[in-house]
C-alpha cells in the first residue's frame, strides 16, 4: 500500500507533459523537429564494453551522436543522428574564445524488464533552455530535443550497461559557433549530444566519504552571475582550486560565499546537511536556489522524496559556517553529503576550514539517511520503476522513426 501511494504521488509530480512545454516558447515555431530527424548508422561499430567491466567516467563513447546546427539566417537545420566523430570548428569560434558554451548531464538506466529509461530528463531540458537564453543562444522546443535524445539512446541502446548502478550518461552540448573574434551574440550555433556508458560511482554497496577544503578565498559563483546555469565557464576555473584541495590532503572543495561564509556547493555537487536544529527539530537542509546554486536534478529528487516521507523538516535556506560550526560543536550534525548526477549521493566526513580540521560524524551515523536515499534511488531508477515514474523510451512519444540514410544509400527503403 505504501509503495502504491508513493507511486501515485510521484506520478502527480513527474508525469505531466506540461513540464516538457514550460518556459519560453517564443521560437517554438522555428525549432527543429524530431519528425525531421535523419539517421546515418555507423559502418564501423566500436567494440562494446564487456559485462561488469569497470568504466572510467567520460572515457568510453557509443557509436553515434546527435547534431543540429543553427544560423540566424536559416534557423535550425534538420536534426541528424550520425556516426560518432570529431567536430570541425573555425579557429575563431566564439565558444573557444569567450566560453559561449553550455552542457547538460543525465542518465539512462536499463530496468529489470530490459527497457531503457531516462531519469527525469525534462528537468534537464528546462535547465538547458534557461542556460541557452542566458548566453543568448537560440531557443528550442524542449519536447523536440528530448524526443531526438530518446531516439539517439534507442539507436545505441545496446550500450546501456546491465550491471547494478551502471548507466548510460547522456551529455548534450550547446555552443556558439560564430567565426569571429568580436564579443557579441553568436549568429551561428551547434547542438550536439553524445553518450557514454559509465560504471557505478560506488562499486558494490560501498560508500566512500570525501574530505573538503573550505577556503573563502575561492568563490565558485556570486549574486548576479551564472551559478544557476550549467555553463562550461563555471567549471574550468575550479580545476585550480581542486588541485589546491588535493595539495592540502582533501578530495573536494566546499564552496563558500559572502562575508558570512555561506555553504553553497561541494565540488560539482549540491550540498545537504541532516541535523537537529536548536529548537530540537530534526531537519534536512540545503541552500536555497538564490541564483548562486545550480538547480540539480538529483537535488530536487531528494527534496521531493524527503517531503513525501514527512518524517523530518525539509528546508531550503542559507547555511553559514558559523551556524554549522555551532551545530557541529553541540553534536547536532548527523550527516553531510553532496548530490549529483555522477555520484547520486556522496558522504562527507571531513572539512578543512581556516586551520581547523573538522571531523563530520556522517559515517558514524550510518549513514542512515544517505543509505536510504541511495537505496531509494537505485530502486526507482533501473531496478523497480513502479515506485518512481521514469520516462520510458516509448512512453510519451509515438512519432515516426527517423530516416535511415545509411540504408537509403545502400538502396533500401526506410523500414525494410
Amino acid at each position: 500500500m505504501a509503495g502504491a501511494a508513493l507511486g501515485q504521488i510521484w506520478a502527480r509530480k513527474l508525469l505531466p507533459v506540461s513540464w516538457l512545454l514550460c518556459g519560453s516558447r517564443r521560437h517554438d515555431s522555428t525549432s527543429f523537429k524530431a519528425a525531421d530527424l535523419q539517421l546515418e548508422r555507423t559502418q564501423k561499430p566500436h567494440k562494446k564494453p564487456s559485462p561488469g567491466e569497470t568504466l572510467v567516467f567520460g572515457k568510453t563513447f557509443t557509436d553515434h551522436m546527435l547534431m543540429v546546427e543553427w544560423t540566424e539566417s536559416k534557423g535550425w537545420s534538420q536534426p541528424r543522428i550520425q556516426p560518432f566523430q570529431n567536430l570541425s570548428l573555425h579557429p575563431a569560434c566564439s565558444a573557444l574564445h569567450y566560453s559561449l558554451q553550455l552542457f547538460e548531464g543525465m542518465k539512462a538506466f536499463r530496468g529489470s524488464d530490459r527497457q531503457v529509461r531516462l531519469f527525469r530528463p525534462w528537468l534537464n531540458m528546462d535547465r538547458m533552455l534557461r542556460s541557452a537564453l542566458r548566453l543568448c543562444l537560440p531557443s528550442f522546443n524542449k519536447a523536440e530535443l528530448l524526443e531526438c535524445i530518446r531516439r539517439l539512446v534507442e539507436v545505441d541502446k545496446d550500450w546501456v550497461p546491465d550491471s547494478p548502478g551502471a548507466s548510460l550518461y547522456v551529455r548534450p552540448l550547446f555552443l556558439g559557433n560564430e567565426p569571429s573574434l568580436g564579443v557579441s551574440r553568436s549568429r551561428r550555433a551547434l547542438l550536439v549530444v553524445i553518450l557514454c556508458p559509465v560504471s557505478s560511482y560506488f562499486p558494490g554497496d560501498a560508500l566512500r566519504p570525501v574530505s573538503l577544503l573550505a577556503d573563502p578565498a575561492f568563490i565558485r559563483a556570486w549574486v548576479g552571475g551564472v551559478g544557476d546555469c550549467k555553463l562550461g565557464g563555471n567549471y574550468g576555473p575550479t580545476v585550480f582550486v581542486q588541485q589546491e584541495a588535493k595539495n592540502k590532503g582533501c578530495e573536494q572543495v566546499l564552496w563558500l560565499y559572502g562575508p558570512d561564509h555561506q555553504l553553497t556547493e561541494v565540488g560539482t555537487m549540491n550540498i545537504f546537511i541532516h541535523w537537529t536544529r536548536e529548537d530540537g527539530v530534526l531537519e534536512l537542509v540545503t541552500p536555497a536556489l538564490d541564483g548562486i546554486i545550480l538547480p540539480g536534478v538529483v537535488r530536487q529528487s531528494l527534496l521531493d522524496m524527503a517531503r513525501t516521507w514527512g518524517e523530518f523538516r525539509v528546508v531550503e535556506c542559507k547555511i553559514t559556517m558559523k551556524d554549522f560550526l555551532h551545530a557541529l560543536d553541540k553534536g547536532r550534525v548527523r550527516e553531510v553529503f553532496g548530490s549529483g548526477t555522477a555520484c547520486q549521493v556522496c558522504p562527507v566526513n571531513r572539512i578543512l576550514y581556516q586551520g581547523q580540521d573538522l571531523h563530520i560524524p556522517t559515517m558514524e551515523n550510518g549513514p542512515e539517511l544517505i543509505l536510504r536515499f541511495q537505496k531509494e534511488l537505485r530502486a526507482i531508477q533501473p531496478l523497480d520503476a513502479g515506485l518512481f515514474p521514469l520516462v520510458s523510451l516509448r512512453k510519451y512519444f509515438h512519432s515516426s522513426e527517423p530516416r535511415d540514410l545509411s540504408r537509403e544509400r545502400r538502396g533500401s527503403r526506410p523500414g525494410t
